[in-house]
């Protein structure tokens, strides 16, 4: 059956985000990552483990290989996400948010049982970092892809893990032994990755949007991060039944609020001029944008897309401006 991509939004308030890249964005950064954190599964059954329990594919992915994948509960609604690699046959390794990594951790290991393998928080094994530009695609003179699904790999003691590229700037996730030397390029600020995180158009479970989202309102479908065809896991006829009949009304968009004396959170509410009683929308990741005020992904109903004015926090809190996403959405199936 075909999937087509639907539109781009077409709010009036729509901006272009490259109109916004800092002219002094340096083109070979690197950023440490501490607000992420590593689980390790280790064993003969952590593929399988992990392929009843997430919404991609673990079995048939290959050693050196990575993908983007949730982990829902029964309702479907996002626990956690995670970019996880296939280190070995017998050892996979997922990077989250840290704030959410211990109860994720311990969620997960309930349903062990009597599957050969043992999960662990690996967080302090290593030191991880994003990469941009120039930094991200000279690596062993080996270039990494850019998008999430096949990653660079393993080289020497390090692992490299190509993203989707932001404003058309190549990114790579390192992770490092713990106490490693930095990399070889410029030093970037935390805050300027978590900006180009946003502005991939990606966002990441943290803990005030635990279980607020099922997997497309976060366009997970849209980039790679749901196989549709794979075995069951907690949550699946939820996440196919909003794809397959045609139930989805909430898609994440990118916006830009100007105002700098109203910073968004994220669990905020968002609202649209057609409604001020009822929010139309959440904001599910937020950064500060270095040129003015701050950038957001929202999750909200299409229909707030199209036209008409959104407002963060109540109906006349600061204007949101529509980015445009750098990837296409697609349509219910």
């Amino acid at each position: 059956m075909i999937i087509q991509a639907m539109h781009t939004p077409s709010n009036p308030s729509q901006i272009n985000a490259t109109d916004q890249l800092p002219d002094n964005l340096p083109k070979n950064g690197a950023a440490k990552l501490n607000h992420l954190g590593v689980i390790r599964a280790l064993g003969e059954d952590a593929a399988k483990f992990l392929q009843g329990q997430l919404t991609n594919d673990f079995v048939l992915l290959g050693v050196n290989q990575s993908r983007l994948a949730a982990y829902c509960s029964p309702k479907g609604r996002m626990l956690a996400s995670f970019m996880g690699f296939k280190k070995s046959n017998d050892e996979i390794l997922l990077v989250c948010n840290l704030d959410i990594l211990p109860q994720t951790l311990k969620r997960l290991s309930m349903y062990v049982m009597r599957a050969k393998l043992k999960l662990s928080d690996a967080s302090s094994e290593f030191d991880l970092y994003g990469l941009l530009g120039h930094a991200s695609t000279t690596i062993n003179n080996i270039a990494p892809q850019a998008i999430n699904t096949t990653p660079t790999g393993q080289f020497d003691d390090k692992i490299w893990l190509a993203l989707r590229p932001a404003l058309g700037l190549n990114r790579t996730l390192l992770l490092a032994p713990s106490g490693s030397a930095p990399p070889a390029a410029e030093s970037i600020s935390n805050e300027l990755w978590q900006w180009l995180e946003v502005q991939a158009g990606i966002a990441h479970i943290s803990t005030p949007i635990v279980e607020a989202f099922v997997p497309q309102m976060l366009n997970y479908e849209s980039v790679e991060g749901v196989n549709f065809k794979k075995g069951c896991y907690p949550g699946q006829e939820v996440v196919a039944r909003s794809q397959f009949r045609g139930t989805l009304k909430r898609r994440a968009y990118i916006v830009q609020i100007d105002d700098a004396e109203a910073p968004p959170t994220v669990g905020q509410d968002v609202f649209h001029s057609s409604d001020a009683e009822q929010a139309c929308g959440t904001v599910a990741q937020v950064a500060v944008n270095p040129n003015v005020g701050y950038t957001a992904i929202v999750s909200m109903q299409i229909s707030a897309s199209e036209d008409g004015q959104l407002s963060l926090g109540i109906a006349s809190g600061a204007a949101m401006k529509l980015l445009a996403l750098p990837y296409a959405l697609l349509d219910d199936i």
